[in-house]
């Protein structure tokens, strides 16, 4: 009896571990999320009239907002935040900003951020990676 209960548990931990990790499949995706928080890391930087800061080894702390089109883009080293900005999902994974044009995008997906904003003769630069 001890046997069978102790094969059942084992059988019950199973499928536990294996509904779990196929059940988060998409939970590092910004696209498909109601909450999104990742860390993106690798070069970023930003210009204006008084300052101009660039770093390889930078990072972007991107996160969903409550709006469920918005995202807000916590920059490293001293470089100002953007926040409020809004997405159209394009494909499966991939979320674009209203309104991106050749000289000025944010394009995100579970595996790359890049970055080339441009607003009131200022500049946002990053191409990072999860």
């Amino acid at each position: 009896m001890k046997k069978a209960i102790r094969i059942l548990g084992m059988f019950a931990l199973l499928f536990f571990v294996v509904t779990t990790i196929t059940s988060c499949s998409d939970d590092d995706d910004p696209a498909n999320n109601d909450f999104f928080a990742g860390t993106y890391r690798g070069s970023v930087g930003y210009t204006d009239g008084d300052n101009n800061i660039s770093s390889n080894d930078g990072s972007v702390f991107v996160t969903k907002i409550a709006s469920g089109t918005k995202y807000n883009f916590a920059f490293s080293n001293g470089i100002p935040d953007l926040n409020g900005v809004e997405f159209n999902q394009q494909g499966d994974n991939t979320l674009v900003m209203v309104g991106s044009t050749a000289t000025s995008y944010i394009r995100i997906d579970n595996n790359e951020l890049r970055i080339l904003y441009l607003k009131d003769g200022k500049s946002w630069t990053a191409n990072c990676t999860r």
